[in-house]
């Protein structure tokens, strides 16, 4: 969920000076107090959801928000960006020039926060406890290069990885990684239901009505042994079915803070129509949204059938009349804030052309007009963008396309089933380098199922990935992106922004999400 080696949280402020220095920033919260925090991400544990608090199983932004701050990684992202440091590692480094060997030694008296001790083969357990789990649903694939994994007595773990791969420090940071108990988790089996046992900043205890999270209570781990500085001692999260229902709670003050995820047209009206007890911020957002195709699905197998869309496609009417310009085209699968972005879509298609995309399709003797239908989630995301995406190609002729919008659970499972010929997706990266952006869509085991397999890209991720000096394999990326853009697997959309708003008072609101929507909630305090 995340991107490059030097991913800086550069705040602008929007509404009147951003959050005015009232108090310490700095400290272990001793006097940062209580705060309530809102979000939009839905927590739901269900027959088709059963663990989604088990870092075997979750692998969304919502899930990973609520583990990042109960459980602990080797690694994570330091205050700031930029590469990973140290977090229950006292260190970590490669111990060859070919990043494929790595050794970690753990901090000295690691305590889960039931008070047993943390020792490095709890961190074997819980790498070895994803792998072999694989869940389907999950991000195993983080750290599927791992071969063997070595522990030289309680504080000491070396992974040998099956192949070099300099991002591994990374995947060490994301809560794949995280490390839990033997003693509370099962190693074969996944943990249901909406209980976390970790040795993080907070413990947390969870209210929910019929398996859906109404409200996390995040109290202070005493002990906690880490690289984080708590601001506060406890944070109570409420989770809202709407954008719009979270606003009003902020604008009561039920809430002090809204997080994820802000609509463009409140944020719009935050700028229009300035609220004095409320400060908005903006923060550098690397999500993205695109289209995916299931490449033999009959109604888009033919590549010029793809190639007509990505002619089509007008993304600035998307960012203008759907997101307020909230959002910015975007022309790759990384974005124009990460290193080794290329324009590659744009260069390939140029402006949005019924000319160009009719020669497409009539030089491959495809019939027109194409009949398809384009799916998207509900709960998710919006519809509005994909109408404005139906009327675009429909208006040209060339297409006849249907709209059809179902809820999260049933529209990924359908989605990973190949029963959709193209459907909407918005990815929150892993970690901060431009592998994350591609890997994941692009390999063979990639999270979407989907069954596109192009093996020189295959080849030009291995060699991405033995570049220690991350800028150097810009070139490879910059193929990788025109290969994308002939075959059109995917269709880049935009990449987003990430507004915060918070009641006066709040103190550390620009730190509260980073470039990769990692929610930090021990970064928030009150001024005196």
């Amino acid at each position: 969920m995340n991107r490059k080696t030097l991913v800086l949280p550069a705040v602008v402020g929007l509404l009147a000076p951003v959050l005015a220095a009232c108090g310490s920033s700095e400290g272990d919260g001793a006097d940062g107090g209580s705060l309530v925090v809102g979000m939009t991400d839905q927590l739901i544990a269900s027959k088709d959801s059963p663990a989604p608090l088990d870092p075997a199983y979750a692998y969304d932004t919502g899930s990973w928000n609520v583990l990042r701050q109960t459980l602990q990684t080797l690694m994570h992202a330091p205050r700031g960006g930029g590469s990973p440091v140290p977090e229950a590692a006292q260190s970590c480094e490669f111990t060859d020039k070919a990043s494929q060997s790595f050794r970690c030694t753990l901090r000295e008296g690691l305590k889960f926060s039931d008070g047993s001790a943390l020792t490095a083969g709890d961190v074997k357990f819980s790498i070895e406890r994803l792998l072999k789990i694989n869940d389907d649903n999950g991000a195993a694939a983080l750290l599927s290069n791992v071969d063997t994994i070595d522990t030289k007595g309680d504080r000491e773990i070396v992974f040998h990885l099956a192949t070099p791969d300099a991002t591994f420090p990374f995947k060490l940071a994301t809560p794949a990684a995280a490390i839990v108990s033997e003693k509370k988790y099962k190693a074969g089996k996944l943990r249901d239901g909406l209980e976390v046992d970790g040795s993080g900043p907070y413990t947390m205890k969870s209210e929910a009505k019929g398996g859906r999270v109404s409200k996390i209570t995040f109290s202070k781990n005493k002990s906690y042994k880490g690289d984080v500085k708590l601001q506060n001692s406890k944070v109570e999260l409420r989770i809202f079915d709407s954008a719009e229902a979270m606003g009003k709670a902020l604008e009561k003050g039920d809430i002090q803070v809204a997080t994820r995820e802000l609509g463009s047209e409140q944020v719009q009206k935050m700028l229009d129509k300035p609220n004095k007890d409320i400060e908005l911020t903006e923060l550098p957002g690397l999500f993205i949204q695109y289209l995916t195709f299931n490449t033999e699905h009959p109604s888009v197998k033919d590549k010029a059938v793809r190639q007509a869309m990505a002619a089509l496609l007008d993304r600035g009417q998307i960012a203008s009349e759907v997101y307020n310009s909230t959002t910015e085209p975007l022309y790759s699968l990384i974005p124009s804030s990460i290193g080794g972005h290329k324009n590659a879509f744009y260069d390939k298609y140029g402006e949005p052309s019924v000319t160009k995309a009719e020669w497409i399709l009539r030089e491959a003797g495809v019939k027109t007009p194409v009949k398809l239908s384009l799916h998207y989630a509900t709960d998710r995301y919006t519809p509005k963008e994909y109408e404005v995406i139906r009327d675009q190609l429909n208006r040209s002729a060339l297409f006849s396309v249907t709209v059809k919008g179902t809820d999260w659970n049933k529209f990924r499972e359908a989605s990973k089933k190949g029963e959709y010929p193209v459907y909407g997706l918005g990815w929150v990266p892993d970690f901060p380098d431009p592998d994350n952006y591609i890997a994941p869509f692009l390999e063979k085991e990639n999270f979407m199922n989907s069954p596109y397999v192009n093996n020189q890209a295959l080849r030009l991720i291995d060699e991405s990935r033995r570049k220690a000096d991350r800028s150097s394999a810009d070139a490879a990326f910059g193929k990788i992106q025109e290969i994308v853009a002939e075959d059109v697997p995917i269709l880049p959309l935009w990449q987003g922004k990430q507004y915060v708003a918070a009641r006066k008072g709040v103190t550390g609101v620009e730190r509260l999400l980073n470039g990769s929507s990692d929610l930090q909630l021990w970064e928030l305090g009150q001024g005196k």
